[in-house]
């Protein structure tokens, strides 16, 4: 038989090469979060409600990919689920496709509630447990209004009004959209407004009347606005963020462009074969060399290994998974305590959302978490892979979590300085293997109090490994969808996704900070102007009036070694804000803070200042540079703890 060209294997990769040179660059997916809002109910079977939230989420993916809008309904009753998702108009349906992967992402936060629904800028997503399909306004319509810039000249608020206006009477009938555009100089408006394509014309009419109402009476002259309505979203600007291609077809202009483009280069066009060629060979080969039965394999290895624990059999440790035997409840998943037939106490994460394509992301933590060991870290003492749902099994750990401890005026009173110091002690160790022991750096990322568990002695065990990522060394930082707690993330990985070890460095500071104070950084309200922990202890440090914040329950002043503890308190407070200084440059590796903590008598260097971080606006914030990276959407950040409070 004749063989086949070796380069012939190459084209359809080459092709699809090709095309991804030929996008646009005006096209912008807008997968940035606006605002989440989850439904005030609780799931009421989880076992059923689960499966019902996935193989709907599975359905609208299918019909998103060629029209931009799904709607899908799976079950019935109290555990039923009914979802849609949308583009906005004016967006490409492969921009429509990474939207709507980052909604999916997102939404599932909102577990244990039964519904929720998510604006992005360029998509939106709801679902509910009953048929919300007509609905076009409700008590959770409201407007955010960019607090960037103020437009007070007149002419850019009747710009805006004149453009909403008309592209509200446009949309209705246009399938519910419309946009529109005032090129004047610096009071130039851009506009979009988009019902969902469930809704009447009547009812798409009446909901953008409403939410441009609200949203230009309440957000003008800010130089941005948008308007989140039940049946609706519209936005105004004086940037011109719309997409230039429509979503059903390039504009002839755009064509011309792309083929002029193409055509007036021939060695642009040669070098992209021999890089498409290139790319796709290395692709081809790596491919080989992993194999295509990765996930096979891993699960293959990990049923007939040591780590591979049978369903019945935690199953029936947890009494089925009994809420009398729930310990609390994570980002990614619910946390029981078990009994095995041996007498052995565990902790069984039992993981949400299990299907087949999130098989390969369950081993890769697999392997993660088992390929590490250190006294102060929890310990994987396997996992279950073969049954409805994955499970992972550690070792239960009786005093729970530091939270319990520090932030309750009763329970506080157990871990006095010595024992808060070896805590803090012990957690730096931990980190060092994590960053540079264990045979692959990891970055652990939500290092809190709730996430330091407590053995029998009162010794620190880091838990809870769901966000850990390894990091590469021939990388300076590795760019991720943000995922945390408020309150414990680095200015640098809240606002740009940069991820480093001194992310870790950061969080392990603010735990410093609460363990000395017994005050939590998370409590900030949307009400409350009050500092944070770190402004606060940085304020107390300059004035030299550290002894006002700290935890009374310390006790320091009658121990007989008083002045020696206070000493050591202080050293430990400027250790803590050397961590959370504003330039990660600046923040000491977790090994130097290790030594700094056991050689009390180095002199420490000052610290900087720490960031500014306003948490009463990081749902949605810009920069100067109108990047909304910078702010933090609160529904991609976990304000759970692997043990319940």
């Amino acid at each position: 038989m004749k063989k086949e060209p070796t380069h012939h294997r190459y084209l359809p990769c080459l092709f699809l090469f090709l095309l991804s040179l030929l996008r646009p660059i005006t096209s912008d997916p807008r997968a940035r979060s606006v605002k989440i809002t989850c439904s005030p109910q609780l799931e009421h079977n989880e076992t059923v409600f689960v499966p019902n939230f996935v193989a709907s989420m599975e359905k609208i993916s299918q019909v998103v990919q060629t029209t931009g809008f799904g709607t899908a309904q799976t079950g019935s009753g109290p555990d039923g689920n009914y979802a849609l998702a949308q583009c906005y108009g004016d967006l490409p349906l492969n921009d429509c496709v990474l939207c709507y992967a980052e909604a999916r992402t997102i939404l599932p936060k909102c577990y244990p509630q039964n519904g929720g629904r998510i604006f992005l800028d360029g998509c939106f997503m709801r679902a509910e447990n009953y048929s919300f399909y007509k609905e076009f306004k409700g008590p959770e319509d409201t407007v955010l209004c960019g607090n960037a810039t103020r437009r007070n000249n007149a002419t850019f608020g009747d710009a805006v009004r004149q453009v909403v206006r008309n592209a509200v009477a446009a949309a209705p009938g246009n399938g519910g959209y419309a946009r529109g555009a005032s090129a004047n100089g610096e009071s130039s408006a851009f506009v979009l407004v988009n019902c969902w394509r469930n809704l009447s014309p009547e009812s798409c009419k009446q909901c953008l009347e409403d939410a441009s109402a609200s949203m230009v009476d309440k957000c003008l002259p800010w130089s941005e606005g948008r308007a989140l309505h039940t049946g609706c979203f519209l936005r105004y600007s004086d940037q011109d963020f719309l997409n230039k291609i429509p979503r059903n077809g390039r504009s002839r202009g755009s064509v011309v462009v792309i083929v002029v483009s193409v055509l007036s280069s021939v060695i642009v066009f040669m070098v992209g074969i021999a890089i498409g060629v290139y790319i796709c060979k290395n692709r081809t080969i790596q491919k080989k060399r992993r194999g295509s039965n990765d996930v096979e394999k891993m699960a293959k290895t990990l049923t007939d290994s040591s780590l591979n624990f049978k369903y019945s059999t935690l199953e029936k440790a947890t009494g089925s998974f009994d809420n009398a035997n729930k310990l609390g409840q994570g980002g990614f998943g619910t946390v029981y305590k078990g009994v095995l037939p041996d007498g052995r106490d565990i902790a069984v994460k039992r993981l949400f959302f299990n299907n087949r394509h999130r098989a390969a992301d369950f081993y890769n933590e697999v392997n993660i978490i088992s390929s590490v060991e250190h006294k102060n870290l929890v310990r994987l003492l396997g996992c279950s892979c073969s049954g409805p749902e994955s499970l992972l099994v550690y070792e239960y750990l009786q005093n729970k979590s530091l939270d319990r401890f520090i932030f309750d005026v009763n329970r506080g009173k157990t871990l006095d300085w010595p024992r808060r110091f070896v805590i803090i002690v012990g957690t730096a160790e931990g980190l060092v293997y994590l960053h540079e022991q264990s045979s692959v750096k990891i970055i652990h990322r939500d290092i809190k109090a709730s996430n330091i568990l407590l053995d029998s002695k009162l010794q620190a065990k880091i838990a809870d490994f769901g966000l850990a990522r390894s990091f590469q060394e021939d990388k300076s930082h590795i760019s991720t969808a943000i995922a945390g707690t408020l309150g414990y993330m680095a200015p640098e990985y809240l606002a740009h996704g940069q991820l480093t070890e001194k992310v870790d460095v950061y969080s392990f500071g603010v735990l410093v900070l609460e363990i000395v104070t017994g005050k939590q950084n998370t409590k900030s309200k949307m009400s409350d102007y009050s500092d944070s922990l770190i402004t606060e202890a940085w304020k107390h440090f300059q004035t030299g009036e550290l002894e006002e914040i700290y935890d009374p329950n310390l006790d320091w002043k009658n121990q007989n070694d008083s002045l020696i503890i206070k000493k050591e308190i202080v050293r430990v407070v400027q250790i803590g804000l050397l961590c959370t200084q504003e330039m990660a440059s600046l923040r000491p590796s977790m090994s130097k803070v290790l030594h700094m903590l056991k050689h009390k008598e180095e002199v420490l260097p000052l610290p900087s200042n720490p960031p500014f971080m306003d948490e009463r606006v990081m749902e949605f914030r810009y920069g100067s540079d109108g990047d909304s990276a910078a702010c933090a959407s609160l529904a991609t950040v976990s304000q759970s703890s692997f043990y319940g409070r």
